[in-house]
């Protein structure tokens, strides 16, 4: 393995990071929803039904690349998303293993759709993988005004939205994503920033879990151009090695925090310490 300076070209990467950084800025705050519903496999759930549409598409030459593929696996997604959150109203106790089985159910389809296409192997390889590397400015500037459309409704109606309100928002995030970097990305840039920011409050854990897989992206295209390695991989790579890292510097940093705020408000939790020398002692009584 070696070194590829010449890969390191900014025209080349810039485009990838700046549309990985945008998956981030839907991502990481619908992954903190996730791990706080203990949904975990449901954006692999989504992303699985959203690749089903686009290889279902493709298999019966229902449509090309572009916005038909982009509408069928929205249309898939949005009907699993649909059924799952009727799964959690009806079923809430077995919700993560119905969550579960969609996945494998969505996965098997795919498999079985792309039996008999010669390059179906490559096909799929390319949705689990992504190619991020590939991006073009038009995929940007449609991901970009369909992320600020989504994050609007989000930050407008937030916990009022309820379960089916929060399924179809994460299945048009997740549809679009998936297209873009793949199904492994999509799971690793949802779950790791949320997990390595886990312990934040609401706002500044967004913020610190965007700047740790924005961190990792950068790393793992450098890397990727570096060892002509593939991108999505990479990076999900990438951004395993920045959460673990992430969070453990992060949790330092709050013990160290809460240690000085308890010393300066109490030395350290104890009461505080009485100056026997300087206490003014009361006066003798003399009177017989």
């Amino acid at each position: 393995m070696t070194l590829n300076l010449t890969a390191l070209d900014p025209t080349l990467l810039l485009p990838p990071l700046i549309a990985g950084w945008l998956v981030l800025a839907t991502h990481v705050p619908l992954g903190r929803r996730v791990l706080a519903r203990g949904i975990i496999f449901l954006d692999l759930a989504i992303a699985q039904i959203a690749v089903l549409g686009v290889i279902a598409a493709h298999t019966f030459n229902l449509a090309d690349d572009g916005w038909p593929t982009q509408l069928a696996a929205a249309s898939a997604a949005l009907a699993g998303a649909a059924l799952l959150a009727f799964c959690e109203r009806r079923w809430p106790d077995i919700q993560e293993a119905l969550i579960g089985s969609t996945f494998v159910v969505a996965a098997s389809l795919g498999v079985l759709l792309l039996t008999g296409d010669p390059h179906g192997g490559e096909h799929l390889a390319e949705l689990l993988t992504g190619q991020i590397l590939w991006v073009g400015s038009a995929q940007i500037v449609q991901i970009a005004l369909l992320y600020a459309a989504l994050l609007g409704l989000w930050s407008l109606r937030g916990n009022r939205l309820g379960a089916l309100g929060f399924y179809l928002i994460f299945a048009l995030a997740i549809t679009a994503s998936v297209q873009l970097v793949g199904v492994y990305l999509v799971f690793a840039s949802l779950i790791l920033p949320a997990l390595a920011v886990r312990a934040w409050p609401s706002r500044s854990g967004v913020i610190v879990g965007w700047i740790v897989g924005a961190l990792a992206y950068a790393g793992g295209l450098i890397a990727s151009a570096l060892f002509d390695l593939p991108a999505g991989p990479a990076i999900v790579i990438a951004l395993a090695l920045s959460a673990l890292l992430g969070g453990l510097v992060l949790r330092h940093t709050r013990a160290r925090v809460a240690c000085a705020d308890a010393a300066a408000s109490g030395h350290g939790g104890l009461p505080p310490r009485r100056d026997y020398d300087t206490v003014t002692k009361p006066p003798l009584n003399t009177t017989a």
